[in-house]
C-alpha cells in the first residue's frame, strides 16, 4: 500500500473456519531493509508469523464469535504501512427508509441474507429502551412471520395503529454469532392527508365569507348614500 496510509478488509464468515491473513509488501518498497512486523488483535500483539519473501502471514482457526474483530499488520522500515482486517458475520439488508402505512392497514417488513443462510430469524420491537421479541403464535391476529426462503424473512403487521409506530430489528443466527438488520414502521392517520384539502376548503370557506360580508358592506354604504 501507501506509506503513512491503512488498508482495510472486510472479511464474512458465518461458520468455523480456518484462514489465513496476509500482508505482502508493494515491489516499490522491497528495497526497504530491517522491516519490523508486527500483527495484532486489537490491541494484543499475536506472535507467530510465518514469512516468504515480502509476504507475512498469520493462520487463524476460526471456532466462534470471540475470535471475530479486528487483526492488523504494521511494516516499519524507512517509513510505516498498515492493513486491518475485520472478521464479522454477515450482514442483514434491512431498509433505511421508513416504511409509511395507515391506520387499519396491513404493513410487510422483509429482511434478506446474501450469500449466507441463517440458522434461525427473530423479529424484535423496539418499545423505549426495552426490545421485544415478536412471537407470531401467541398473536396471529396480529402478526405472521414468514421465512420466505433460506435467505429471507417477512414480519406481516395487521390492522396497524398508532401503538405499531417504531423501529423494528430481525436477527439472523449464524453459527459465529448473530446479525441484525433495522427497520422504521410511520403509521398515519386518515387525517394526515386530508388535512392539505381541509385546509385549502377552510381558506375557501374564508375567502367567500369575506367576499359576502364586503358586499354586505357596499350595499349599506350605498343605502347610506
Amino acid at each position: 500500500g501507501v506509506s503513512g496510509t491503512s488498508i482495510e478488509k472486510n472479511i464474512t464468515l458465518d461458520s468455523a473456519a480456518r484462514i489465513e491473513l496476509s500482508c505482502r509488501l508493494d515491489h516499490k518498497y522491497s528495497h526497504w531493509k530491517n522491516l519490523q512486523v508486527t500483527w495484532k488483535r486489537g490491541n494484543e500483539t499475536i506472535r507467530h508469523i510465518s514469512k516468504t519473501e515480502n509476504s507475512w502471514s498469520i493462520q487463524l482457526r476460526i471456532l466462534d464469535n470471540s475470535s471475530l474483530g479486528s487483526y492488523s499488520c504494521t511494516l516499519k522500515g524507512e517509513e510505516e504501512i498498515s492493513a486491518m482486517f475485520h472478521l464479522q458475520v454477515p450482514k442483514i439488508e434491512g431498509k433505511e427508509k421508513p416504511i409509511v402505512s395507515y391506520e387499519g392497514d396491513t404493513a410487510v417488513m422483509i429482511c434478506k441474507s446474501f450469500g449466507y443462510t441463517p440458522i434461525a430469524w427473530t423479529w424484535y420491537m423496539t418499545n423505549g429502551s426495552e426490545q421485544i421479541a415478536i412471537n407470531d403464535s401467541l398473536l396471529a391476529d396480529k402478526y405472521s412471520i414468514n421465512r420466505v426462503s433460506a435467505n429471507v424473512t417477512h414480519l406481516k403487521i395487521l390492522k396497524l395503529t398508532k401503538e405499531d409506530d417504531g423501529v423494528y430489528w430481525c436477527e439472523a443466527a449464524f453459527e459465529l454469532g448473530k446479525s441484525r438488520g433495522k427497520l422504521k414502521l410511520k403509521v398515519l392517520s386518515f387525517m394526515v392527508p386530508l388535512k392539505p384539502f381541509l385546509a385549502i376548503v377552510a381558506e375557501a370557506v374564508i375567502l367567500v365569507i369575506l367576499v359576502f360580508l364586503y358586499e354586505i358592506y357596499s350595499k349599506r354604504k350605498e343605502k347610506c348614500a
